[in-house]
């Protein structure tokens, strides 16, 4: 037995007020409530207790985890590399990372008229994992595709077969920095609510870098989201579909 920090859900409004409260990381706002990341991150003191203008924040006495200040040590290094990168990620000032969100087929008219043209599914700038922000709003509960960037290409029904009413991001753990596609997705997993995550990959061994980021993200989120994986081949075949469990 030892005190705790015990949340009121019912009470709490998620304004995230006693986040930055807690030394230890211990808080976080998930699903619009604050709860705790974790009881070993918690040492009972209360100094959140004061920051709830919902009083919706109280210490207990119950069974828990010890509290463990290496844990603390390790979980708030990585919350700060989580921050830096996120903020390195998107280059301030640069048109091609600029947010926009709109209806796909909005009805913008091209210089196409072809009948047969294929009304593009696209929601949402930008698409490259790089230029994305973990913050970005057409991220919020969103049906997630992430898919390497070379699939579109490959597969020539991309829009209507795999991009309708989702959210996509796109890049390639090759050429780019895996660990910074760890780090954005990890947040993005533990803030974002999304709903599906669909991996779209080419069977080509690179890309499955693509599939152990997201599978590590999703471990490192502590989140259990649906996911679907499927691989096209060069020829622009899908030749793998399986849903699996994080």
């Amino acid at each position: 037995m030892r005190k705790i920090v015990d949340i009121d859900e019912e009470r709490c409004n998620g304004c995230g007020q006693c986040v930055p409260a807690c030394a230890e990381g211990a808080i976080q706002i998930v699903d619009g409530k604050a709860r705790l990341a974790s009881e070993s991150y918690c040492d009972g003191l209360g100094a959140c207790l004061g920051e709830c203008p919902q009083d919706a924040i109280r210490i207990v006495e119950r069974k828990a985890d010890e509290f463990d200040p290496e844990a603390v040590e390790r979980h708030l290094m990585e919350e700060e590399l989580l921050k830096k990168a996120a903020e390195n990620l998107v280059p301030s000032g640069c048109p091609s990372s600029r947010i926009q969100t709109f209806t796909a087929s909005s009805g913008e008219k091209s210089a196409d008229t072809t009948p047969e043209r294929i009304p593009s599914a696209l929601s949402h700038w930008p698409i490259q994992i790089r230029l994305v922000p973990p913050t970005a709003p057409f991220l919020k509960r969103a049906q997630l595709l992430v898919a390497a960037d070379c699939t579109p290409i490959a597969y020539p029904n991309f829009h209507n077969d795999f991009l309708k009413d989702k959210v996509v991001m796109i890049g390639c753990p090759k050429f780019d920095d895996a660990q910074l596609y760890l780090q954005k997705f990890t947040e993005i997993f533990k803030n974002a609510d999304i709903r599906s995550i669909t991996v779209l990959v080419m069977e080509v061994p690179c890309c499955q870098g693509l599939l152990m980021i997201i599978h590590k993200a999703l471990e490192l989120a502590g989140r259990d989201i649906p996911l679907e994986e499927i691989t096209i081949s060069p020829k622009g075949t899908i030749i793998k579909k399986e849903r699996s469990a994080a």
